[in-house]
C-alpha cells in the first residue's frame, strides 16, 4: 500500500525481513519476541538548510527578504464601497528598533503557530484557529542505530508512533504530541524526554543501554494544527492545511507540512491573485523552479571540493549535502589571513567532532541574512540541534567570526554570548550554564571536568544533562579500587563486596538506596557470593551519577500525552 501510494515518486520498493535478517541489519534491536520486520524507504532533509535555501531562492526571484522583522499592526483602508480592507502592515526591526509602514494590495498571513496573533490584529474578537501541539525530539549518538536504517514502532504505550532514525550524523528519536502554548523557543519537559527514552528502551536490546545523559540535544517543536473558523464544528482539527480569508481581505494559510509546502504556496498565491485582483504575467511556475544550490549539484561533487580545496572528505560531503553547488561559494570564503595555509578556515572546524567549518559562518552572514549567533548555530548550521554542548563550546569562535563580519563591539559580543547560552537552555542544557564564569566554561571541553581523586565527584550541576562520565584518571581509580576486592584476580568481585567498594570511593547513597541500580545492571545482589564484573559496577556508578545530578531537572508537572488524536496530528513526523 505504501509503494502504491508513493507511485512513481517512490524511492525503491518495500520488502519484508525475517527475524535473523532483521537482527543482522539492525543488531541493536531486542531479539525477544521478534518475528521480523517490514522495510520501506522515505526521505529526510535538514529543515534549517531547506528554509535558508527557500529564502535566498525567493530573493533571487525578486522577493524582498527581511530577517528579525516583526509585524506590530495591520494597516486598513476603506475601498470604493466603504468597506475596510487590509492594505499593509506596520513593521519593526528588532535589531535596531526602527519602525516603518509597508503598503500593499493585500497581505498574506503565513506565520505558522503565530497565525492567531496576526489574525487578532485584523479581528480582535476572532477565536483562535491554531491548536498548537508540542512534539519533542531527542538526538543521540550515531552508534545507537545502523547508518542507513532506522525504526518506527506504532505500538507505543499511549498509541503514538515512535521513531528512531539516523539523521545528520546522529540518531533522532521522537515524538510526543501534547497540547501547549505558543512561544518562540519552547522547552522540552523532562517528563517528555523520559517518555521517549522509555519507549526506545522497549525495543532495543538489553545490552544497549540508553541513559538520559546520552541525549546530545533535546528540543520541542510546535505543530500548528488548525481549526476552520467557518466549519460547523470549530473544535474539529483540519487534517492538512487551510486557507482562510477574513472580511477585511487578510488571507491566512495555516497547518500543513513540509511535504506539501509547494502545493500550499500555489493554492495561497492563486487565492491572492483572485482576491486582490492581481494580474500575473504567467501561470504558476513552482513545478519547474529549483532551489538555489540544486542546479549544478551531483552526487560526486564533493570529490571536486576535496581535489580543489584540499578539504577533508567528511567536510566536503557535508558541504555538498547541505549547500549543493553553493558549496563552491562557501569554500571561496575561506580566510587566508590567519596563517600560511591556502584555505585556513576550511581546515578550522568550529567544533572538532563535527564537519562545520568557519567559512560557513561567513557565508551565513554574507549570503543568508544571519544576524545573531543563534541564527548561525541553530538556523543555518544546525549544530545546536545536533549537540547542544558542542554548540556551547563553539559559541566564542562563532561570535568572533561574526563580530569581524558585522563590526560588533565587545558589548555586542557579550550580549550575543548571553543570548546564545539562553537559547541552548531550550535545547537540553541546564540553566546553570547562565551563571558559569567564562573561564570555567572554556576549561570544560566535551563532557565533564571532574575531580580526579579517589573520592569521585558525583555532583556536577553544569553538566547534569550529559551522561554520567568519568575522566580517564577517575576510571583508573575505580579500576584500582575494584582490583583491591578482586581476590582471585579474575576480573570479578562478589556481590557482598559492592557496598565496601562504594564506600572506599565515597559513592553517595541515592534516596532509594543502591538496590534499584544493582537490579538495572543485572546484578543478583540477593546472593552475597554472586560474581560481579567490572563493567556492571561501572554501569551502576554511571547511573548513580546521573541520578544524583538529575535532582536539578525534575519535572514540575505531569505530562498528559496524546491529547490530540493521532490521525488528526498528522501521524508522527
Amino acid at each position: 500500500m505504501y509503494d502504491l501510494l508513493a507511485g512513481k515518486q517512490g524511492i525503491t520498493g518495500s520488502y519484508a525481513l525475517g527475524r535473523s535478517k532483521t537482527l543482522e541489519n539492525f543488531p541493536m534491536l531486542r531479539a525477544e519476541n521478534l518475528v521480523g520486520s517490514l522495510v520501506y524507504f522515505d526521505g529526510q532533509h535538514n529543515d534549517a538548510r531547506m528554509n535558508a535555501a527557500l529564502a535566498v531562492t525567493a530573493a533571487a526571484h525578486g522577493a524582498v527578504v527581511a530577517n528579525h522583522v516583526e509585524v506590530t499592526s495591520l494597516i486598513k483602508e476603506k475601498d470604493e464601497s466603504g468597506v475596510e480592507k487590509v492594505r499593509g502592515a506596520m513593521l519593526r526591526d528588532n535589531e535596531t528598533g526602527e519602525e516603518w509602514a509597508v503598503r500593499a494590495k493585500g497581505v498574506i498571513n503565513a506565520t505558522g503557530p503565530f497565525s492567531d496573533a496576526i489574525l487578532k490584529m485584523d479581528e480582535p474578537g476572532m477565536p483562535d484557529i491554531v491548536a498548537p501541539s508540542s512534539g519533542v525530539h531527542l538526538v543521540l549518538p550515531s552508534y545507537f542505530s545502523p547508518k542507513n536504517m532506522g525504526m518506527l514502532d506504532p505500538a507505543t504505550t499511549d498509541g503514538r508512533v515512535v521513531f528512531f532514525l539516523p539523521w545528520e550524523g546522529g540518531v533522532v528519536a521522537g515524538t510526543t504530541d501534547t497540547m501547549c502554548s505558543v512561544e518562540a523557543d519552547p522547552r522540552p519537559s523532562e517528563k517528555e524526554i523520559e517518555w521517549i527514552l522509555s519507549e526506545i528502551r522497549r525495543f532495543l536490546s538489553p545490552d544497549v543501554k540508553i541513559r538520559r545523559g546520552d541525549v546530545l540535544s533535546a528540543w520541542s517543536g510546535i505543530r500548528p494544527l488548525v481549526r476552520d473558523p467557518k466549519a460547523a464544528n470549530t473544535k474539529d482539527l483540519v487534517r492538512n492545511h487551510m486557507i482562510h480569508e477574513s472580511e477585511a481581505g487578510l488571507i491566512t494559510i495555516a497547518g500543513g507540512k513540509w511535504t506539501t509546502y509547494r502545493e500550499m504556496s500555489k493554492e495561497t498565491v492563486d487565492r491572492a491573485v483572485e482576491s486582490f485582483g492581481l494580474k500575473p504575467l504567467r501561470e504558476c511556475q513552482t513545478e519547474t523552479v529549483r532551489l538555489i544550490g540544486s542546479h549544478a549539484w551531483s552526487d560526486t561533487m564533493f570529490i571536486k571540493l576535496v581535489q580543489n580545496f584540499g578539504v577533508d572528505p567528511d567536510v566536503a560531503k557535508h558541504l555538498s549535502h547541505n549547500y549543493g553547488d553553493r558549496a563552491w561559494a562557501v569554500c571561496a570564503l575561506s580566510d587566508r589571513t590567519n596563517g600560511s595555509a591556502q584555505h585556513a578556515s576550511l581546515e578550522q572546524r568550529i567544533h572538532p567532532r563535527y564537519p562545520f567549518v568557519e567559512a560557513e559562518v561567513r557565508y551565513a552572514v554574507q549570503y543568508e541574512y544571519a544576524m545573531s549567533v543563534v541564527d548561525v548555530i541553530a538556523r543555518r548550521l544546525r549544530l545546536a540541534f545536533l549537540d547542544a554542548q558542542a554548540a556551547r563550546e563553539a559559541l566564542p569562535r562563532v561570535i568572533d567570526i561574526m563580530a569581524k563580519e558585522l563590526k560588533w563591539d565587545d558589548a555586542r559580543k557579550q550580549r550575543e554570548g548571553r543570548k546564545g547560552l539562553e537559547y541552548l537552555t531550550t535545547m537540553g542544557l541546564p540553566d546553570s550554564i547562565l551563571d558559569e564564569s567564562p573561564a570555567a566554561a572554556n576549561a570544560r571541553e566535551g563532557f565533564v571536568n571532574m575531580q580526579t581523586t579517589r573520592s569521585l565527584d558525583f555532583v556536577d550541576p553544569a553538566s547534569y544533562y550529559r551522561r554520567g562520565q568519568f575522566s580517564a584518571e577517575e576510571i583508573g581509580a575505580i579500576l584500582a579500587a575494584f582490583s583491591e576486592f578482586d581476590a582471585h584476580g579474575d576480573g570479578h568481585i562478589e556481590a557482598r563486596d559492592i557496598q565496601p567498594l562504594f564506600e572506599s570511593i565515597k559513592v553517595p547513597v541515592p534516596d532509594n538506596g543502591f538496590e534499584p541500580f544493582l537490579d538495572a545492571a543485572g546484578i543478583r545482589h540477593s546472593d552475597p557470593g554472586n560474581a560481579v564484573e567490572f563493567e556492571q559496577v561501572f554501569d551502576v556508578l554511571g547511573e548513580i551519577k546521573e541520578a544524583t545530578n538529575a535532582k536539578g531537572r525534575k519535572p514540575t508537572s505531569d505530562l498528559n500525552l496524546n491529547q490530540i488524536p493521532t490521525h488528526r496530528s498528522g501521524g508522527s513526523v
